[in-house]
């Protein structure tokens, strides 16, 4: 085959390459040779390409290619009219892709827990168990406001039928069961609604 190629070359049937420069065999972390134009020329079915020009670039080692979710390739597809059962085919396929390998499944997921670290350097705090609520209110505002926040959003909802049939009475019952919506018009934000376990410090780190 490269015997007749060369004969067409000198005979003139096919036009030569202009010319190609090609790097040397290179660290993957090193420059690359990238052709930035060229031009194709097809004669009895052989495809000749030929290289105007080949300037040495950076080549990126890390793979920057954008990810796509697959519902959104799948949109794609189905905008083009891609036929049903292909499609299926496809988007199937896809899914399978993406499937981590059998040896490397992801461990579960960690469940997790709120827990009040609470500074006690002077020792003041009782030596028994204590648990508590972690709220949040308005920066510019007296934390002293806080449980007068709950009492009034309370209030609001023990008025609505819900509230009539099952009214809160302690201020656990209300962080746990009153809507979010009561506690946003007196500007209090309950970020964990069942009671969470207050751990004292002395605030000191031992050195060994």
């Amino acid at each position: 085959a490269t015997e007749a190629i060369e004969d067409q070359h000198m005979h003139g049937s096919v036009p030569k390459p202009r010319g190609m420069n090609l790097a040397t065999r290179r660290p993957p972390d090193d420059f690359v040779a990238v052709i930035d134009h060229i031009e194709p020329f097809l004669d009895t079915a052989d495809l000749y390409i030929a290289v105007h020009s080949c300037p040495f670039v950076a080549f990126p080692t890390e793979n920057t290619m954008p990810k796509i979710d697959v519902s959104k390739v799948a949109e794609i597809l189905k905008k083009n009219q891609i036929d049903p059962a292909l499609l299926r085919r496809v988007i199937e396929e896809m899914n399978l892709a993406v499937q981590p390998d059998a040896g490397e499944e992801k461990p579960p997921a960690i469940k997790k827990q709120f827990v009040f670290l609470l500074s006690d350097p002077d020792g003041r705090m009782p030596k028994h168990d204590f648990v508590g609520w972690v709220l949040q209110i308005p920066e510019e505002e007296s934390p002293a406001t806080t449980l007068d926040r709950v009492f009034r959003s309370s209030y609001d909802f023990n008025t609505t039928q819900k509230g009539r049939l099952l009214p809160v009475k302690t201020v656990g019952e209300a962080i746990e069961n009153v809507p979010a919506k009561f506690f946003k018009e007196t500007e209090v934000w309950v970020k964990t609604k069942t009671p969470v376990l207050v751990i004292k410090t002395d605030n000191d780190i031992p050195k060994e």
